[in-house]
Order: structure tokens, then sequence, then C-alpha cells
């Protein structure tokens, strides 16, 4: 995530196009509001549009605009999505769901920085930076034949790849911290804290949705926890369930040695063999892990 916000400093005051990929959740559109407010235009417009929520015609309008009776029920002129964010920034979410006509389209935009609305004859001239995201590999999509390779390179002249949560368990206490405090805040809850425990499950999950699902399953428990410190019990069952089963002891009868390899290995595996954020969930010190880990002949793993 550092090359991230490396990139995203770097490319912030250019005027280049920017192409976000990243899996369903992974704050793609917060990468583009991050660009934008770090850029020369971050007084104008941020226009964001969501193109796989739109059917052909209705995208087609709210792009570029229309003229009166350019089809049944165009009571009136409208401009478009582009002329909003002239000066601005205009973010294309999923543009891989574009259809080939609205992707000539918008590489007429990205080539000659004109719109010209639908039914209409004449063009008009715009200063709009584009930043896309999509959560396909587009350039597979090229190969298949089922978008322009044209617009794909001019889309693509700066590419951001955003990390899977699952890639950066490591970022997982952060978030879940930053987001407890601010549904806390929001709700005017009580709650203060995340238990070691209920930390590691956060941790040990995969979290399929990403960054969103993070969000929406801190919101869930902060709504519902009766204590001021959230418990295992408090996260999704999905969360809670699953993971607790791994971390459970497999045996009843283990001896100390037995028990405390069991959970250190267990913790380590959530952490991807990350010994920092092991030691982190742990509630301990790196140094004290690694003094566990020889006094109990425990292998630590390779990654750190």
């Amino acid at each position: 995530m550092r090359e991230v916000y490396e990139m995203v400093a770097r490319v912030a005051a250019t005027r280049s196009t920017v192409l976000v990929q990243g899996e369903t959740g992974t704050g793609k559109e917060l990468i583009a509001r991050a660009i934008h407010a770090a850029s020369p235009r971050a007084d104008r417009s941020f226009v964001a549009i969501d193109c796989g929520a739109l059917v052909d015609s209705l995208l087609e309008s709210e792009l570029f605009g229309h003229v009166k009776g350019a089809f049944t029920g165009a009571m009136a002129d409208k401009r478009g999505l582009f002329e909003a964010a002239h000066g601005g920034t205009c973010f294309l979410d999923e543009v891989a769901e574009v259809s080939p006509c609205v992707q000539a389209k918008l590489l007429r935009v990205l080539q000659e920085h004109e719109v010209r609305p639908v039914g209409g004859t004449q063009s008009g001239k715009i200063d709009v930076r584009i930043i896309a995201a999509t959560n396909k590999d587009l350039s597979a999509l090229v190969a298949q034949g089922r978008f322009r390779e044209d617009l794909f390179y001019r889309l693509s002249v700066v590419t951001i790849s955003v990390p899977p949560l699952r890639e950066r368990r490591e970022d997982i206490p952060l978030l879940a911290n930053y987001f407890l405090r601010r549904f806390a805040a929001a709700s005017g809850r009580t709650v203060t804290a995340i238990r070691p425990d209920a930390l590691a499950l956060l941790v040990g999950h995969d979290w399929p949705g990403n960054v969103r699902e993070l969000e929406h399953a801190v919101e869930r428990a902060v709504a519902l926890t009766a204590n001021a410190v959230l418990h295992p019990e408090d996260l999704p069952p999905k969360v809670s369930g699953a993971a607790a089963r791994d971390c459970a002891t497999p045996h009843s009868r283990l001896s100390l040695r037995e028990v405390v390899t069991h959970h250190i290995r267990s913790v380590l595996r959530q952490a991807g063999w990350n010994k920092k954020l092991a030691a982190q969930l742990l509630g301990i010190h790196r140094r004290t892990l690694y003094r566990l880990g020889k006094r109990y002949g425990i292998s630590l793993g390779e990654r750190d």
C-alpha cells in the first residue's frame, strides 16, 4: 500500500489518465478521490459514475448529455457529467462494462477533449481528467475482442493496482480500529477497543469483500455489542465461527507447552507468518515472541 500511496502522490500533479485496478471493495474510488484531492483540480468538481449500473442509452445520456427531442422523454436539453466535471475530475467506475458504442465515444473524449450530446450536431471542448476503475483484467478483455485496444491504452497511461485485503493483513488492525472509532462516534456508543482475540479473528478472515466487508463487519459489531470492548461473539458468524474453529484447541488434554505452541502457530497462520503482526495480536513484544519460539521449540516461519 505504501507503493500505491507513493504512486498517488506522483501522479496527482499530472494530467495523465489513470486506471485503478483491484477487486470489489478494495477502495478504488478512494484512490481516485485521493488523486483528485492532491491535484491542482482539487477545488473543482469530482464526478463519479458507475458504468455497470446503467443501460447503454442511459449511460450515454448521463455522460454526454442530450438535446431536447433526442429520444422519447427528452423534454429539454441536459448537460452531461463530462461537462459537469469541466476543470475537474470524472471517475468512471467499472469501465469494463461499457458497450462498444460508448467505448468509441469515450475514445473521442480522450483524444479530442470534446463532447457531443446525444442527438446533437455540435461538439464542445472540455477540460476533464479521467480516472477509470475496474475489477476485471482489461488486457484480457482486449485479447478477447470485448474491449477496444486503443481505448485501453488511452485509459491506462498510468495504472495503479490496489491489493486485496488478504494480501495486506497488517493493515487490518489499523482499519478495524479506525472504523470502530468512526462508527462509535457516529452512533454515540461507548465502544473503545477490540479485544486481542477478536482482532485475531479479523486478521485471520480472508475478506472476499475486502475493505468494504471489513467496514460493514465492524459497523455491525459496534451496533450490536453490549460491551465497551468488542468481543469475538460481537463479530459476524462467518468471521467469528470459521476462525474460532481454526483457533480452537484440537484436543482437550494438552500440556502447557502444547497449548502455547498451538496458539502461537495458529496466530502466526492468521497473520500470514508476519511476526510483527502476530506479536501485536498476541499482545506481546516481537522480541518476546522470539523468546517463546526459542523456549518452546516453535518454528516461526520465514516471513516477516
